[in-house]
C-alpha cells in the first residue's frame, strides 16, 4: 500500500509549490524513512483491538506504513486510525489515500479537521477527563514551525512553554499526553530539544512521564526530506510511556536517506539521560568514554563563580556609540575576530572596535576574561574557539565591552584563564559539547551545566599552560593528567 501512497505523495507535492507547504511547516516523510519508523514500534499482536494516531497527517504516508506492518506481522484484530490535519490543500488526498487504505486492510479511519493543540485539553486534571483521547501507538513527522509566545497553541500549553515555542516539540508533548501507559509514539524531530532552557519545561515533561528506548540520527541536514531545504538536525526518537527505566537506549546513526549505511550501538541509559535531563546523542564507544571522562567531574562553572555570558553589546543597535579607533573616555570593544591563536588582539583596526559611552550597561569592569566565540562553520574542525584577555596587558583601560556573538568568562586570575583555556581548548571538551549541541552555535547556558574540576585544579593546568604554547596538543597533555 505504501508505494502507492507515495506516489499520489509526489504528484501532490509536485503540484504545490515549496513555499506554500512551508508555511504549515509541512515536509513529508520519505519511503524508507516511514518504513524505517513502522519498524521500531513493537505491537502486541495480542489485542483485539488497535488505535493508531497520525497527528499533522499529511496525505497519510506514516500512517499506511505503520499499518502495512501491523498486516505484515500477522495482526487479524480490529485497527482504527485517527488522522488530524488541517490544511485544506492536502486534505483530499489524506481522505483518498485512507479511503484506498480502508478497502484494503479493513480498517475504520478518522480525520479530524481541528488543530490537533488547541482542539482538546491538554491537562490532566481536566474536569472532563472522559473528552480525553488515549491511543495504544502514536506515528508522526509533526510540523517545524515556530510561532509566537502568544500564539493560541503556546497558550494551550503553557507548562511546557518557555519563549517563543517550535510547534514539533507541543505535537510531541500533546502526543504524550494521548499515548496510553506503557505504549509507544514514534516521532521524527529536529535535536534541537536535547538541551538548552528553550527546551527545559519540555524535557521535564517528557521524563516525567516517558523513558527513550531508541534513537536514530541523521548525520547529514540534507538526506532526510530530499529536496525540501530542510537545515535542522534531525533524528528518529522512539519513546514509551513508562516509569520502568531500560538498562540501554538503542541508537543508530546513517549519513544516507535510504539507512543502507546505518550503524547500530547500545548505549548505557544514563548516560544519555544525564540527572540535569540534557540528552547526550553519542552514536560509539569513543562519544561513550568522552561523556563519562567529564562528567567525573562534580563542578560547574556558576558553582565555582565563573558563569559563561554573553556579550552585552548589539552592534547594529549601538551605532551612536561605536568608533573606528580610540580617543579619550572610549575603550576596547572585543568581537570574535579579535581571537587569534588562543590570545585577543586588539586592536586589529576593524571598524567599530572602539566604544565611547557613559552607560554603565554598555561596558565591563578590565578584568581576566576568557572569549569563547559564540559562532562557527559547520565545515570547521573545532566548535569551541576560545581566547585569552589578560588586565595585565590592557592596563591603561579601566573597562572594555563585549559584542554579543561572543561568549564570555570573568575570571579570578591568569592561571585561572589559562587552566579554562585548557578545559575548552582540549579535544575531549570540544567533542563534549559536539555530542550535547549538534548546531554551530555555542550557548552559554549549554556551558554552564558541563561538569568541571575544582578550582584549584583548573588553576594547576593554567599555571602549566602559561608558558607554553597555546596549542590543542599541550591543552590535551595537560588535561590527560588530571582525568586518568
Amino acid at each position: 500500500m505504501l508505494k502507492e501512497i507515495v506516489l499520489n505523495t509526489d504528484s501532490f507535492m509536485s503540484s504545490v509549490p515549496k513555499q506554500e507547504r512551508k508555511k504549515y511547516g509541512q515536509f513529508f516523510t520519505n519511503e524508507t524513512t516511514a518504513i524505517f519508523m513502522a519498524s521500531l514500534f513493537n505491537f502486541d499482536l495480542s489485542k483485539s483491538n488497535i488505535s493508531i494516531l497520525d497527528a499533522g497527517a499529511g496525505t497519510g504516508i506514516l500512517s499506511t506504513a505503520v499499518i502495512d506492518r501491523l498486516i505484515s506481522e500477522g495482526y487479524n484484530g480490529k485497527i482504527h486510525l485517527t488522522c488530524y490535519e488541517t490544511d485544506k490543500l492536502v486534505l483530499p488526498l489524506l481522505e483518498l489515500n485512507l479511503k484506498i487504505l480502508s478497502s484494503k486492510y479493513g480498517i475504520d479511519y478518522t480525520i479530524i479537521h481541528k488543530n490537533y493543540i488547541t482542539s482538546q485539553s491538554f491537562d490532566s486534571r481536566s474536569l472532563f477527563p472522559e473528552e480525553k483521547h488515549e491511543f495504544d501507538y502514536i506515528i508522526g513527522n509533526p510540523p517545524y514551525l515556530k510561532i509566537a509566545k502568544d500564539a493560541e497553541e503556546a497558550k494551550a500549553m503553557p507548562s511546557v512553554c518557555y519563549g517563543s515555542p517550535n510547534l514539533y516539540f507541543l505535537f510531541w508533548a500533546m502526543g504524550i499526553h494521548n499515548l496510553k501507559q506503557e505504549h509507544e509514539l514514534v516521532y521524527i524531530v529536529p535535536r534541537s530539544w536535547t538541551s538548552g532552557a528553550y527546551f527545559k519545561k519540555f524535557r521535564q515533561y517528557l521524563f516525567q512521564y516517558c523513558v527513550i528506548t531508541d534513537i536514530h540520527l541523521f548525520e547529514s541536514r540534507n538526506k532526510v526530506f530530499d529536496g525540501e531545504s530542510v537545515l535542522q538536525e534531525t533524528l528518529i526518537i522512539k519513546i514509551k510511556k513508562s516509569n520502568k527505566k531500560p538498562e540501554y537506549i538503542n541508537i543508530s546513526s546513517s549519513s544516507t536517506s535510504d539507512l543502507r549505511d546505518k550503524v547500530n550501538f547500545r548505549a548505557s541509559y544514563d548516560t544519555v539521560v544525564a540527572q540535569n535531563q540534557f540528552v547526550y546523542l553519542i552514536t560509539n564507544e569513543t562519544e561513550e568514554k568522552t561523556l563519562n571522562l567529564i562528567n567525573r567531574f562534580n563542578k560547574t562553572l556558576p558553582a565555582l563563580n565563573l558563569k559563561m555570558q554573553t556579550g552585552i553589546i548589539v552592534d547594529f543597535r549601538t551605532r551612536e556609540v561605536l568608533r573606528n579607533e580610540l580617543e579619550e573616555g572610549a575603550y576596547p570593544l572585543l568581537y570574535s575576530q579579535h581571537i587569534k591563536n588562543g590570545r585577543v588582539i586588539w586592536p586589529l583596526g576593524k571598524e567599530g572596535e572602539v566604544i565611547k559611552t557613559d552607560k554603565k550597561g554598555f561596558l565591563q569592569e578590565n578584568s581576566d576574561f576568557l572569549l569563547v566565540k559564540r559562532f562557527t562553520s559547520k565545515e570547521e574542525e573545532r566548535r569551541l574557539q576560545c581566547g585569552i584577555f589578560l588586565k595585565q596587558e590592557y592596563q591603561q583601560f579601566s573597562y572594555i565591552s563585549t559584542q554579543n556573538k561572543i561568549n564570555f568568562i570573568k575570571c579570578d586570575s591568569p592561571c585561572i584563564t589559562y587552566g579554562l583555556y585548557v578545559l575548552l581548548n582540549s579535544s575531549l571538551y570540544d567533542s563534549y559539547y559536539r555530542i550535547l549541541n549538534g548546531s554551530t552555535q555555542v550557548n552559554s547556558t549549554e556551558i554552564n551545566q558541563i561538569p568541571f574540576p575544582d578550582k584549584d585544579v583548573i588553576e594547576n593546568m593554567g599555571k602549566e599552560l602559561m608558558h607554553k604554547e597555546l596549542s590543542v596538543i599541550n591543552c590535551n597533555e595537560i588535561l590527560n593528567k588530571w582525568i586518568n
